[in-house]
């Protein structure tokens, strides 16, 4: 899909994305600035995020401008699928960019002056003032924003260490254990990454049997980093990933849990269904030659839990 070298667009896949093993490896982010440094200070209206649909990374930044209420946090939202230039725009629309008028992700990157190097991922949280990116790692745009304009709402200090824990067991294990799976490029790495990904909802499952939430009765950053695979997991990574064991449907506490998140005011407006199957069931060489988009499954998210 494309890389950036001191600021100039390649066109080409990235080479250290599959280790020998056959597993995959996701790469860091490199642009890990802070609201609240001195060069980016805090003020109401100053920031933009560059996001995609169907990108889960980008999805937690959504949800938390919507569960904070952030709408001067403006949004460019790509185009549900990518191309050879990465995440494109259209030049008007819905999946258009007011702010750059960039053509693409990479534009974006090419337009601040730092000269970036690596992978174009979103989301960008981009200063609007200073006319550059504050971070692309989704997990501090969350605790930033978390922070600093939601009064640590989903981060709050007395629950840290249980936000961590799950933190770091979900990310591993089903966030990114889904691409693991769906990556992967030998079985053994296959396997291994899907039943790593099922281990920790059946964990979670019964986990949720006796709490509201991850961390008891209060809605925090653990779960609101734990539902774009949530959102995505039945219509597109047990099929398109392989993750097929079982559905977040089939679960007794996990899906009513999920349900419950999705009518919580705001996050329905973050979730598109149709645009995740565009994405997943895009044409791709290895997963989908033809690109076929599957009409189901049908699933009721708005029933009750």
């Amino acid at each position: 899909m494309g890389y950036m070298v001191d600021g100039i667009y390649h066109l080409g896949d990235d080479p250290t994305a599959t280790l020998p093993s056959g597993e995959f490896e996701r790469s860091r982010s490199t642009v890990r600035n802070w609201i609240g440094e001195s060069d980016f200070p805090v003020e109401v209206g100053r920031y933009h995020l560059f996001v995609a649909w169907n990108c889960p990374w980008a999805h937690r930044a959504l949800l938390t401008r919507a569960l904070l209420g952030l709408d001067d946090l403006t949004v460019s939202y790509a185009r549900p699928n990518r191309t050879d230039q990465g995440w494109v725009f259209d030049a008007d629309g819905a999946f258009s960019d007011p702010i750059l008028g960039a053509q693409a992700i990479h534009n974006v990157y090419s337009a601040d002056p730092m000269g970036y190097t690596g992978r174009l991922t979103v989301p960008v949280l981009w200063d609007k003032v200073a006319g550059r990116m504050v971070s692309n790692e989704s997990a501090d745009i969350v605790r930033m924003l978390g922070a600093l304009f939601g009064q640590d709402a989903l981060y709050p200090a007395a629950l840290r260490d249980d936000i961590d824990r799950w933190n770091d067991l979900i990310y591993r294990t089903v966030n990114n254990g889904v691409y693991r799976a769906g990556f992967a490029t030998t079985q053994e790495a296959y396997e291994n990454a899907a039943r790593e990904v099922f281990a920790t909802l059946d964990e979670i499952d019964a986990h949720l049997a006796t709490s509201q939430f991850l961390c008891g009765d209060q809605f925090t950053e653990a779960d609101l980093r734990l539902f774009p695979t949530l959102a995505r997991f039945d219509v597109a990574y047990h099929y398109a990933f392989r993750c097929n064991l079982r559905k977040i449907a089939d679960y007794a506490h996990l899906w009513p849990y999920a349900k419950a998140i999705y009518a919580m005011p705001g996050v329905a407006d973050t979730v598109r269904f149709d645009i995740y199957k565009q994405g997943y069931f895009s044409a791709s060489e290895k997963r989908n030659p033809l690109g076929i988009i599957p009409i189901g499954p049908t699933l009721d998210w708005e029933g009750g839990t």
